[in-house]
């Protein structure tokens, strides 16, 4: 009975201090992504979701690294759909029935149907080994340590003005945010037709 009352007590205790708490932590994520890279002017930091306030620092730490990874496969995603579409390819075959130029021929969607099972698995494990290297670190973003860097290749900023690789870093971030626009206006415009104005009528769509 007295181990029941205490709990009692400890759970009312902790309830009454919780909406301070909370106050506070909302403050602190709010401060935090002002401060984060990607928020530039004129917008400042966009999140009319409120989504930054919606759980812990280590929240936040994780909703900025998804983020940066969508951004850097939209940006990538966005320009391989632009090289394909206008045609551009590497020369030779792809694997011993498909060629470059063939798929060069069709809208990115169809050339990646025909792109060979093993070739779409070498693509996707590619992926799982980037993905699995960023997590792997001695010390994960969401407790401190350093976002996400670009795996293939990698880039050595060590030597760059930590002022001048600030204002990369919310570059990226911005044209990224564009990208996935880009990539999702896309992929609209070849699933339901007509939904891009813009893009009604090209071939690549």
């Amino acid at each position: 009975m007295k181990s029941v009352l205490f709990l009692a007590l400890a759970g009312s205790a902790a309830a009454a201090f919780a909406p301070s708490s909370q106050s506070r932590s909302q403050t602190l994520l709010k401060a935090d992504l002002s401060s984060l890279p990607g928020s530039t002017a004129p917008v400042g930091p966009f999140d009319p979701l409120k989504l930054a306030e919606s759980g812990s620092e280590e929240t936040l730490a994780w909703f900025r690294a998804s983020e940066l990874k969508h951004s850097r496969v939209a940006m990538l995603a966005t320009t391989g759909y632009l090289v394909q579409g206008a045609g551009i390819h590497f020369p030779g075959m792809l694997s011993s029935n498909v060629s470059f130029e063939d798929l060069s021929k069709m809208n990115p969607f169809d050339a990646w149907d025909a792109v060979p099972d093993a070739g779409k698995a070498q693509i996707i494990g590619t992926i799982f080994v980037a993905e699995l290297a960023t997590e792997a670190k001695p010390v994960h973003y969401t407790k401190g340590g350093p976002l996400p860097e670009i795996v293939f290749p990698q880039f050595d900023f060590s030597n760059i003005d930590p002022a001048v690789l600030e204002k990369k870093r919310c570059r990226e971030l911005n044209n990224g945010r564009l990208a996935m626009i880009g990539i999702m206006s896309f992929i609209a415009a070849n699933n339901i037709p007509g939904s891009v104005p813009s893009l009604v009528g090209n071939p690549a769509f």
